[in-house]
């Protein structure tokens, strides 16, 4: 068994110094980064997006069945999906932690090799952040900035009657993942001589666990010279993100159920738990796609990206929000996706 060493020894400032010593900086424009009282970012003439995210341990993830790593590297994802969401790209991130005295040195170098990861695969840089004593669990908050050449970023307020309605990837894969290792969980606090078998579902856990941000896509738009009308991204479900394009935008929309993007793993695990796949793909959230409308000139470009899904259009506010069924009947779309101020089972 592998020794464990205790926070208490390296003490607040010998944490951050172990945690930090091997950050190599890959953008011209992070100036100075992790060591001194603050970061000195320069985006030579460009304009800065900044977003920030907190994760709560027992409300957004549950270390029974989170692994460290994909925990540190979930969070810098969730983060850098914002960027991407306002069309630019992320460039740095500032992480803030509190841990109480259960995790060890090892348990959070851990945690810091998925943050690593993560930064090498979406080219950011972490300049700063700050370590703190939590009286109960493991709170991780991180702030992503970006850049964006001016006037070429994209809100959520800007869509327009007529624009189409776009989702990458698919739909509802991360919230049957979810409902696979809560199940998973209680099976074997009940009994502990029961060992998980989830190898079969792989693909549904690991959007869940391993989500990945959405920067493909935006590649993708840029080398098309697509500029969205208006995007966010799906952290709560599609059917709320849309509700906020519609409230922000002043304008009503119609999707249509056989357009939603359903793998079929997620599926094929959907019905095991008698679920309705269009549910799971409406209001599941944490798929970390992207939401977008397009001008419909543009619409054969956007054929040309086989991750790209055209859901639905953009109407006048009168028409409301609508999901036509592959009955053809029409229901109102309602946001019953993730809500972090719902009570839950402690």
């Amino acid at each position: 068994m592998s020794d464990r060493t205790e926070i208490s020894s390296l003490g607040e400032f010998g944490l951050i110094e172990h945690l930090t010593k091997n950050i190599e900086l890959q953008n011209a424009s992070s100036i100075v980064g992790v060591g001194d009282d603050a970061a000195v970012i320069d985006h030579f003439g460009k304009q800065s997006v900044i977003s920030s995210d907190m994760l709560v341990e027992g409300v957004h993830f549950d270390l029974m069945y989170t692994p460290l790593k994909h925990l540190g590297y979930k969070s810098v994802v969730v983060n850098v999906s914002d960027i991407y969401a306002m069309n630019a790209t992320p460039t740095q991130i500032i992480l803030n932690i509190a841990i109480s005295n259960r995790f060890s040195v090892e348990a959070v170098d851990e945690f810091y090799s998925g943050v690593y990861a993560a930064c090498g695969n979406y080219g950011v840089d972490l300049v700063g952040g700050d370590t703190s004593s939590s009286q109960k669990g493991f709170i991780i908050s991180i702030t992503a900035i970006g850049e964006i050449a001016p006037d070429k970023y994209v809100k959520r307020s800007t869509a327009k009657k007529g624009d189409l309605i776009c989702v990458s990837g698919d739909l509802g894969g991360a919230y049957i993942g979810l409902l696979f290792l809560e199940r998973e969980k209680k099976i074997y606090l009940e009994n502990p001589n029961i060992q998980p078998d989830l190898e079969s579902e792989s693909y549904v856990i690991g959007r869940l666990l391993k989500p990945e941000a959405r920067k493909d896509i935006i590649e993708f738009l840029e080398k098309q010279n697509i500029v969205p009308t208006s995007m966010m991204d799906i952290s709560d479900g599609l059917s709320s993100e849309i509700l906020h394009i519609c409230k922000e935008s002043d304008l009503g929309c119609r999707i249509y159920e056989e357009k939603l993007p359903i793998a079929e793993e997620m599926r094929t695990a959907a019905y095991k738990f008698q679920i309705d796949p269009t549910a799971c793909a409406l209001s599941g959230g944490e798929d970390y796609e992207l939401l977008f409308t397009i001008s419909q000139a543009d619409y054969d470009k956007i054929t040309l990206s086989e991750d790209i899904s055209v859901v639905g259009y953009m109407t006048e506010k009168e028409k409301a929000t609508h999901i036509i069924t592959k009955g053809e009947s029409t229901y109102l779309i309602t946001a019953q996706g993730w809500n972090a101020f719902k009570k839950r089972d402690q």
